[in-house]
């Protein structure tokens, strides 16, 4: 096992640097870079400074005309005046620091704007981790249970239509119900908690947070309910009919003791692939939803980062992105091994 973690993480390096590499081209590449951006915005807003640089003229229509000695300007101010490979070569050697640079729209270290977004993402995260998990595998064993049954075909059909409605329709739905006024009025919209939030006490800012996170959180939770609660039942469907399970009956076992303590820990096997996630939940944001809610996490980051072609941010959030997957990857195969100690990575 040891070998194979090694082996794993030496592994991680050139698939690492194969990601963030054609990540970083791609980018760079693309059109609208920051300094077409500044130059559109010095030609028509009438500015003419760069790095104390001086030297452009408005022609008759009102824009602006750029020197070459301006462009330059522009170019080292932002870092390219390099060729693309050694400024890749410059990135890559900074984020031994954890130095992403600055960015181009908040004027900060990428570092600190992308904390900045943590809270709201990493609260959502977490949160719906552990409610899917918590809600899916009891629902999951109870619907194998009660196969056929009216309970598990009613179950079943709830579930495929949350699974079907998509996010932002789901959003707008809960707020018009719940929180636009419309109908009930149960729920605030908006931030993870009221204006006068320092002024309660402990348990009155528990229950704050609860109240706002009701609508988001179950915007997050419902659309994963259905494939992991069918994989719960599915699989211990599969379990159940094996072998071992029909020599356990024959032998006089309850089904109790069947259930929990011969099946149950094969059947979680499969689960095991979304435990690997658990790193993700440190970056996990869903656009939607943080726009539906007017939550600033790191879904609306990674989107506003694109649109304003702030590289540096978008490089910071695919290299953690990156890295936590690939970690992630390897917990799974841990977590393999531990549940089924048949398996053996070699």
């Amino acid at each position: 096992m040891f070998t194979f973690v090694v082996r794993r993480l030496l592994l991680m390096i050139p698939t690492f640097l194969g990601i963030t590499l054609i990540s970083f081209v791609i980018i760079n590449l693309a059109p609208g870079s920051p300094i077409e951006q500044k130059i559109q915005a010095i030609r028509f807003g009438g500015g003419g400074e760069v790095g104390g640089a001086s030297g452009s003229h408005s022609n008759s229509k009102g824009s602006v005309s750029l020197n070459e000695e301006i462009l330059e300007a522009l170019k080292k101010q932002y870092g390219f005046d390099k060729p693309i490979l050694v400024r890749y070569w410059i990135w890559l050697r900074n984020i031994f620091t954890l130095d992403f640079g600055t960015s181009f729209t908040y004027e900060e270290p990428v570092l600190k704007v992308i904390v900045s977004k943590f809270p709201v993402s990493l609260q959502f995260g977490i949160a719906s981790l552990i409610l899917t998990y918590l809600i899916c595998i009891p629902l999951g064993i109870l619907k194998a249970v009660k196969a056929g049954t009216t309970f598990d075909v009613v179950s079943g059909l709830i579930l495929y239509f949350f699974y079907a409605v998509p996010p932002l329709i789901l959003g707008i739905l809960l707020i018009t119900f719940f929180a636009g006024g419309s109908y009930f009025s149960w729920f605030p919209t908006g931030l993870l908690y009221s204006d006068h939030y320092d002024e309660l006490s402990f348990w009155g800012k528990v229950w704050d947070r609860v109240h706002h996170f009701v609508l988001p959180l179950t915007c997050y939770v419902l659309g994963g309910f259905a494939s992991l609660t069918l994989l719960m039942r599915n699989s211990l469907l599969d379990v159940i009919k094996q072998d071992y399970i029909r020599t356990a009956r024959a032998k006089g076992l309850d089904e109790k003791t069947i259930l929990w303590k011969h099946a149950l820990r094969n059947a979680l096997i499969p689960l095991a692939v979304n435990l690997g996630g658990f790193l993700q939940v440190f970056l996990s944001g869903s656009l939607i939803i943080e726009s539906v809610f007017q939550l600033d996490g790191i879904g609306l980051l990674s989107y506003m980062s694109i649109l304003s072609r702030d590289y540096n941010v978008i490089m910071g959030l695919i290299f953690l992105s990156a890295v936590t997957l690939m970690l992630g990857r390897l917990l799974t195969d841990i977590v393999y091994v531990i549940i089924d100690p048949r398996i053996d990575f070699k």
